[in-house]
């Protein structure tokens, strides 16, 4: 007959007793009989209510779940000859993505004769890089793949979180005076 080590659900040793006589003492208490450790001479066993404790285990797992941010990669694309206005437009997404935690690739995309100007792609990816590095940090330098150009930026860690700003009737500005008369 196989002996096994006992804890009680509050954590008092019980000592050694034969497996027969340790199922009795859990079903006894209306608990189950959970061995915690088979390598060790004897086994050890543990009294408990294995029922709640997978239920906790998995609420666990379901609070560490939720805290973690899962980091996505975001692609934002551009063209060699982009506008001013559509520049800040694509940056300013960049940045969003970038305060949220996400990696965004930028993708320069090259056509036809354009290829015979890759300088000017690459001014224009270090220049977006240079204007995000209080937010960025570039994973390397820019790099070609056949007629794309491909730029790699991961949010600055530990930077802090800008203020959330208040609506204008919060921000202390006296309201106008009303005309009644």
């Amino acid at each position: 007959m196989r002996e096994v080590r006992v804890v009680a659900e509050d954590g008092e040793q019980l000592g050694v007793l034969p497996t027969r006589d340790a199922l009795l003492k859990a079903r006894e208490l209306g608990l189950d009989l959970v061995e915690v450790s088979p390598k060790s001479r004897p086994p050890v066993c543990r009294i408990m209510d294995f029922g709640k404790y997978k239920y906790e285990q998995a609420k666990k797992a379901r609070v560490a779940r939720k805290r973690q941010h899962q980091t996505e990669l975001k692609e934002i694309k551009f063209r060699p000859k982009i506008e001013k206005h559509d520049y800040d437009f694509k940056k300013k997404h960049i940045a969003e993505f970038l305060e949220h935690g996400d990696k965004v690739k930028v993708t320069l995309m090259f056509r036809g004769r354009e290829m015979t100007h890759l300088d000017l792609g690459r001014k224009l990816l270090d220049r977006l890089a240079d204007d995000l590095k209080d937010i960025a940090k570039v994973e390397g330098p820019p790099h070609q793949e056949g007629r794309l150009m491909i730029l790699l930026l991961a949010p600055v860690p530990n930077r802090p979180k800008p203020a959330p700003r208040k609506p204008a009737d919060e921000a202390g500005e006296p309201e106008p005076a009303s005309h009644e008369s």
